[in-house]
């Protein structure tokens, strides 16, 4: 699922083409281009969809939005990393198939 997500802007690039900021997401910082709100300033709220900065928005709803988000888990599946999230959903069957192995090559050794 793709989320457009409330992030506080922590820095701005006013030498990058397109315009480009800083983004706060509850501690995850991304690079998004501001260009659809390039009058905002460091310290505003926005919600970013995509690498998109859309619109400014207040800080109460921006907190709001964002704890909701990390109680459903929401932050984690938006920006987590998906090959660590892939192993740890298959973490019982690589951690089943790994001891099997292991067992394979200790009892091959101690022919």
């Amino acid at each position: 699922m793709c989320l457009a997500v409330p992030g506080k802007v922590v820095a701005i690039d006013d030498s990058a083409e397109p315009l480009t900021g800083l983004i706060d997401f509850g501690g995850v910082q991304k690079k998004a281009c501001l260009e659809y709100v390039s009058d905002v300033k460091v310290g505003e709220y926005v919600i970013v969809h995509v690498g998109f900065a859309l619109q400014r928005l207040d800080e109460e709803s921006a907190l709001a939005s964002l704890k909701l988000f990390e109680e459903l888990g929401l932050l984690e599946e938006e920006f987590g990393d998906a090959w660590e999230q892939a192993a740890k959903e298959a973490g019982d069957t690589l951690a089943a198939e790994g001891a099997a192995a292991e067992a394979r090559n200790s009892g091959s050794e101690a022919r």
